[in-house]
C-alpha cells in the first residue's frame, strides 16, 4: 500500500527521509550489531547520539549556553505539573493565559501546588481567538507566567510573546516547536512532546535557563524535579533511547532544509494554501480568522455534519486521512506539521475543490 498524507494532530506524520534512514540502521546502528532500542543508555554509541541530538536541538533553535536541554518523559501532561513543583515553590503564586484545552489542565495541575491567576482566557468564545494581554493584570510576584504557544484543538497560535519582566515566562511548544523561529533568550521554560514536529511519541523536551533550575518544593517526587535530570544529563534513569535517536534525526533533517527560518517559510506557505482556498470556498470555512490562525493546526467545516462525515469518508479513500476533527469542537482538522509536504496541502485542497463541485 503506498503512503498516506496523514493529517494527525499527533502522534503525527514523520518525514520520509528520517523514516528511511531509520529503517536503513533499525538492525545495526553504525556497526554496533545491534539497533539504538537494544543498546544501553551507558554505552559510548547512546552517548554520541543524545549529545548529538542536543548539540543539534541547540544549532537550530541558538540555545544559549545558560540554559540547559533535557530529554524526559511524561509528556507535556507531566510538564503540568513539574512546572508549578519547580517555579512555584518561592510564591506561591502563577498566571497564566487561557487558550484551549491544554491550558486548562495544565491550570488544573497547577491550582494543587498553589494559586493560580488566569491572566486572560478566549474561552468565551470556544478558544477561537487568542485573547489580548494587559500587561497592567500580569502579578509581579508570579513564580511564571505561562502560555501555550500553538493549540491544536481549536487551531489558535500566539503571534505576539507577552513582556513579563523579570517573571519568568513559560511556554508548551508542544504543538508549534521547530515550526516557527523563537528568541529562546524570552522564555525561563519551553517544553514540548516530540510527537508532532520532533519524533516519536514518549519523548519530552525541556529547554530550562539554568537560575531556575534547584528550587523545586520540598515535597517534589525526585523524577520531577528539574535538577535530578540536569544534574544527569537526562541520564537519571533510563531515557527514551529511540525517540533521542529519532529525534536526533528529526533535528538533522530540518538543519539540512536550512534550519527553522526556511521550515517556518515553508510552513506560512503550506497554510496560506489551505486558507487561501477556506477563505473564497462557498462550502467550506475556517474556524478561525484574523492574525490568530495557526499555521500548524487548520480546524474548518462544512456547517453540515452530514458533510463532513462524507468528505471523512472520501477524503480518507484518497489517502487524506486522519482529518476529523477534536471530539470537543467536531468538524475536520488538517495538522500541516513540517514532515507534512506542500503536495499533501495540493492534495487536500484539490479534493475539497472536487468534493465542493460534486455536492453543490
Amino acid at each position: 500500500m503506498a503512503r498516506v498524507y496523514n493529517f494527525s494532530a499527533g502522534p503525527a506524520a514523520l518525514p520520509e527521509a528520517v523514516l528511511q534512514k531509520a529503517a536503513k540502521e533499525m538492525l545495526d546502528y553504525e556497526g554496533t550489531g545491534m539497533s539504538v532500542m537494544e543498546m544501553s543508555h551507558r554505552s559510548a554509541a547512546f552517548g554520541d547520539i543524545i549529545q548529538g541530538a542536543e548539540a543539534s536541538l541547540r544549532k537550530l533553535m541558538a540555545i544559549p549556553g545558560n540554559y540547559k536541554v533535557l530529554f524526559l518523559q511524561g509528556g507535556a501532561s507531566t510538564q503540568f505539573a513539574m512546572v508549578p513543583l519547580n517555579l512555584m515553590g518561592g510564591t506561591g503564586k502563577a498566571d497564566y493565559v487561557n487558550t484551549g484545552n491544554w491550558s486548562k489542565k495544565a491550570m488544573a495541575q497547577a491550582r494543587r501546588y498553589g494559586a493560580v491567576h488566569v491572566v486572560a482566557s478566549s474561552e468565551d468564545k470556544t478558544f477561537s481567538y487568542i485573547p489580548k494581554l494587559d500587561a497592567g493584570t500580569f502579578d509581579p510576584e508570579a513564580g511564571y507566567f505561562h502560555i501555550t504557544t500553538n493549540n491544536t484543538i481549536y487551531g489558535t497560535h500566539i503571534t505576539k510573546l507577552p513582556d513579563t519582566g523579570t517573571v519568568p515566562l513559560v511556554a508548551d511548544m508542544s504543538s508549534n516547536i521547530l515550526g516557527e523561529a523563537y528568541d529562546v533568550n524570552r522564555f525561563g521554560i519551553i517544553y514540548a512532546g516530540a510527537q508532532k514536529n520532533m519524533g516519536p511519541s514518549g519523548l519530552t523536551v525541556v529547554i530550562i535557563r539554568e537560575d531556575l533550575i534547584g528550587g523545586a518544593m520540598d515535597s517534589t517526587p525526585i523524577m520531577l524535579d528539574y535538577k535530578t535530570h540536569a544534574d544527569a544529563g537526562s541520564l537519571y534513569n533510563t531515557p527514551p533511547c529511540y525517540g533521542i535517536y529519532m529525534a536526533k534525526l528529526v533535528f538533522e533533517w530540518v538543519l539540512d532544509l536550512g534550519g527553522v527560518a526556511a521550515m517556518e517559510r515553508i510552513n506560512r506557505e503550506k497554510a496560506g494554501l489551505l486558507y487561501d482556498f477556506l477563505d473564497n470556498s462557498s462550502m467550506f470555512s475556517a474556524t478561525v480568522s484574523g492574525d490568530d490562525r495557526s499555521i500548524m493546526n487548520v480546524p474548518f467545516i462544512t456547517g453540515s455534519d452530514d458533510l463532513n462525515a462524507k468528505f471523512i469518508k472520501e477524503a480518507a479513500a484518497q489517502g487524506l486521512v486522519t482529518l476529523k476533527g477534536h471530539r470537543s469542537v467536531g468538524g475536520m482538522r488538517a495538522s500541516i506539521y513540517n514532515a507534512m509536504p506542500r503536495e499533501g496541502v495540493v492534495r487536500l485542497v484539490n479534493f475539497m475543490k472536487t468534493f465542493e463541485k460534486e455536492n453543490t
